[in-house]
């Protein structure tokens, strides 16, 4: 018991050092992923405020762009009352003064104006970039008439989408003579547009190119559809995105960013496939040490069972030799008594013993060497032990014995075989101390030979029951407690089957179970 218990001990330190390790290991590889995740994160959060900054300008931007075109609006309804002022028929001989009005429509240098006559021909314009001295230029081929011609068609042109853009007015310069006017925003109120939209566009094609970054995805204020991302394509199909956004894919909390006043979207973005993969380092690294733990473990208990075999050959085959010196002379002398006139039963009883000893050395020869398996049957075999047993245990204990068939034969080494059911036998008569039934049943089932052995001793606890076949075990203040690891080595190396403990209850009994291959 205290062998075993040694080895526990050794065994517990070693896996408490591996665990140890392991923890120390599992614990810096989660902080390192903590660190590399927490720096990401604060990439995501300084990104997001530098965008967030760029969204304010664009939202002072649209301001200054809304104040600007309000107030430009303001002077073109101040233009267009001075126009329809000056373009009023007057009497005869009136004295009206047009200083005001005219001041006011000179005073125009920003807004485009063109002006097309009642038959939508071009008849004027003010503060428009387009001139007949840019259109020769770009055109060196067309005549001076032809170059009018494609001036006029491109300014009635002009004026014509300006009107989807601003409303355009009619003014009566004469009976029956009418003249449109038609207007765009200036050249400031275009210029900050632009800058406006830039800001936008560079925003969007800096989240598009930017793939190296952490995933992210910009979505409308409804949150059902992507303005902008930076997902490759087969990320967009594992995610299945075709169709619109599913506010479920990223787990972050979302950024939530204003271009404009009224306008609201929202950046969705997700953790990195480096650090995706950082994530699983710990379990992969965990994998490995417990590989190389298992491998170790492995390793070991193969040195140590083929150490273990060197042991047990050796003790085997040095005791079969001893034994052979004595067992010799024995026979030499028992056959000198045959010769004296002596009571003829005192040499019988030594032939019987000398034979006993000699079965024993054969077994201890076999173990040392390997064993012969042969076809034989197995109930004889148990049989002849059991009735050995009978006259040699107290006659306290009831012996019984019965198979389901008279005859099973099946490969086995009777000599050894003989050897485990007494090693058992004698276990249980000493666990009944020598007072109680012990019953040996063998029979066959699913391909299977069983051979049960019951006793109505002392039982054994759980934790008796995992280590009784381990060497040094025993409850016998006397004995070096390898008498049931001689049957497990003998059942399970040398006839390929398995020995158990098939029940045990404490102060009831146990039984145990040989099973062997047919």
């Amino acid at each position: 018991m205290n062998l075993y218990s040694n080895k526990q001990k050794w065994k517990i330190v070693l896996m408490v050092v591996a665990l140890c390790l392991v923890g120390a290991s599992l614990f810096l590889s989660n902080r390192i992923v903590g660190k590399v995740a927490k720096r990401e994160r604060e990439r995501v959060t300084q990104w997001a405020d530098a965008i967030k900054k760029r969204a304010e300008l664009v939202k002072l931007t649209n301001r200054s762009f809304d104040e600007l075109r309000t107030k430009e609006r303001n002077e073109m309804e101040l233009w267009i009352e001075a126009t329809k002022e000056v373009s009023q028929n007057t009497d005869f001989g009136s004295t009206k003064s047009y200083d005001l009005p005219l001041r006011i429509i000179n005073a125009n240098n920003k807004i485009p104006v063109i002006v097309l006559d009642q038959k939508r021909r071009y008849s004027q314009s003010r503060n428009v970039s387009l001139t007949k001295d840019k259109l020769a230029t770009a055109f060196p081929e067309l005549s001076k008439q032809e170059v009018k011609q494609l001036y006029e068609d491109s300014m009635v042109n002009l004026a014509l989408s300006w009107q989807k853009i601003n409303p355009s007015f009619t003014v009566e310069i004469y009976t029956d003579l009418y003249m449109t006017y038609y207007f765009n925003e200036s050249l400031n109120i275009t210029r900050l547009q632009n800058e406006r939209d830039s800001l936008i566009r560079s925003f969007n094609e800096e989240l598009i190119d930017n793939t190296s970054f952490v995933p992210v995805v910009l979505v409308n204020g409804d949150k059902d559809s992507i303005i902008a991302h930076n997902l490759k394509k087969e990320d967009m199909a594992a995610l299945d995105l075709s169709s619109g956004w599913k506010p479920d894919v990223f787990g972050n909390i979302p950024i939530e960013i204003s271009f404009a006043e009224d306008e609201t979207n929202y950046v969705y973005y997700d953790d990195s496939q480096e650090l995706k993969q950082l994530q699983y380092f710990p379990y992969i690294q965990f994998l490995i040490i417990g590989l190389f733990i298992f491998i170790g473990y492995l390793i070991f208990s193969t040195f140590r069972k083929a150490e273990q075999n060197q042991v047990w050959a050796g003790m085997a085959k040095e005791t079969a030799h001893q034994l052979g010196t004595p067992l010799s002379s024995l026979m030499a002398w028992t056959q000198l008594l045959e010769t004296m006139e002596i009571d003829p039963s005192i040499p019988q009883e030594m032939n019987k013993d000398i034979n006993r000893l000699t079965q024993v050395t054969d077994r201890f020869s076999k173990i040392g060497s390997g064993a012969k398996l042969e076809e034989k049957d197995i109930v004889a075999t148990v049989e002849n032990m059991v009735d050995y047993l009978r006259s040699r245990i107290s006659n306290k204990v009831n012996v019984s014995f019965n198979s389901s068939e008279p005859v099973i034969i099946i490969a086995h080494n009777v000599s050894l075989f003989e050897w485990v059911i007494e090693n058992i036998c004698k276990n249980a008569v000493d666990a009944m101390e020598g007072r109680g039934e012990l019953k040996i049943h063998v029979f066959q089932e699913k391909g299977k030979v069983n051979i049960d052995i019951q006793d109505t001793g002392k039982g054994m606890t759980s934790k008796e029951q995992r280590i009784v076949f381990q060497p040094g075990f025993t409850t016998k203040k006397r004995g070096w407690g390898l008498g049931l690891s001689l049957v497990k080595r003998i059942v399970q190396d040398y006839h390929k089957g398995r020995v158990f403990v098939l029940k045990s209850e404490v102060g009831t009994g146990t039984t145990f179970r040989i099973s062997l291959n047919i």
